[in-house]
């Protein structure tokens, strides 16, 4: 036992040199470890501190939204720019049509455009047009949009068909461009057929009713006159059956239609013939026979009414009707006394 304790006690003394060694090299990295965390410590209390001082001279940027980020990484380079563009075009081009300028900047990128063309040696330098009476070249031209400024490589030649085609005088167009300068019009013209009188205006109708100016040139002065509503669209009919009776028509100043049904003739003289709505071929034979005849418009009446089929009724004027009266009174009057009437 006591060998055994002894063995025990010499074999703690051998070791202890060992564990003291160990203790301390464990103290020492411990120590080692804690001044390398202080020190790190130090380090990241200084970033802090600088970071929180630049922090108060510039805000700190948030982060992009995730849209702007994919945005910002998937899209072509210089669309910012692009976009940039478009938005000071497309403002312009708002400023424009909201301060009513559309017009204005429309004639001006067309006049650009034009004299670009007429350097380089486009500009229109004949024109031909043919078909034109009543028209002349230059209200031609006008109509047609046609200027000194137009380029015969611009210029719109359906546009210009359909414009001249706009107007009342003209009842067809063609319009050739011959490069490098020439351009041909050809129209045909409607022709001035009547004047026609409604709600106290003159205008100068075609033969198909379609009006072409008003009445202001002497030049249509000769035309037959009608009058009313609905006689610019049955004026032709009317008149070409009148043109078979010149006896009539030549005293005739003007043809009224009665309520867009049947027809008046008011004579330069003066008189007014009514005709019947149904028949008026014959009517105008029989007012033609009576007048050879009879020389019924030299008469002193201001009416004749021709509605009733089986008679005709004459009106005579004041003075005519008066010594009619005074005629029959003397005739009664010598009757009474004996005398020969």
């Amino acid at each position: 036992m006591d060998g055994e304790g002894s063995l025990v006690r010499s074999a703690q003394r051998s070791l202890r040199p060992q564990a003291d060694l160990k203790a301390a090299a464990i103290g020492a990295v411990v120590l080692l470890r804690e001044w390398f965390e202080q020190k790190r410590d130090e380090t990241r209390a200084r970033a802090e501190s600088k970071a929180k001082s630049r922090a108060k001279a510039v805000p700190e940027r948030e982060p992009p939204p995730r849209v702007v980020a994919l945005v910002e990484r998937y899209l072509p380079r210089r669309v910012g720019i692009s976009m940039t563009l478009l938005l000071l075009v497309a403002s312009a081009g708002f400023g424009v049509v909201k301060g009513g300028h559309l017009q204005d900047f429309i004639v001006a990128v067309s006049d650009a455009r034009n004299a670009l063309a007429n350097s380089a040696g486009f500009r229109i330098t004949t024109v031909a047009i043919n078909g034109r009476k009543q028209l002349t070249q230059d209200e031609i031209l006008a109509i047609g949009g046609v200027s000194g400024r137009s380029s015969l490589l611009f210029l719109d030649a359906d546009g210009v068909r359909d414009r001249l085609k706009a107007n009342p005088w003209i009842a067809d167009a063609t319009v050739l461009k011959l490069y490098p300068g020439q351009l041909q019009i050809d129209i045909t013209e409607r022709t001035a057929f009547a004047l026609w009188q409604a709600a106290g205006r003159l205008s100068v109708i075609a033969d198909d009713g379609a009006v072409l100016e008003p009445y202001v040139s002497r030049r249509f002065l000769n035309l037959p006159l009608v009058v009313g509503k609905g006689a610019d669209t049955r004026a032709r009919d009317f008149l070409a059956l009148l043109a078979r009776y010149p006896q009539v028509q030549s005293v005739t100043k003007a043809a009224i239609l009665i309520g867009e049904r049947r027809w008046n003739l008011r004579l330069k003289d003066g008189l007014d013939v009514r005709l019947p709505e149904q028949d008026v071929g014959n009517a105008l034979a029989a007012l033609s026979k009576l007048d050879k005849d009879e020389r019924l418009f030299s008469r002193d009446i201001i009416a004749v009414d021709m509605r009733l089929p089986d008679r005709l009724v004459v009106q005579l004027s004041d003075e005519a009707a008066k010594a009619r009266e005074e005629l029959f009174k003397d005739k009664k009057s010598k009757k009474k006394s004996g005398e020969p009437a």
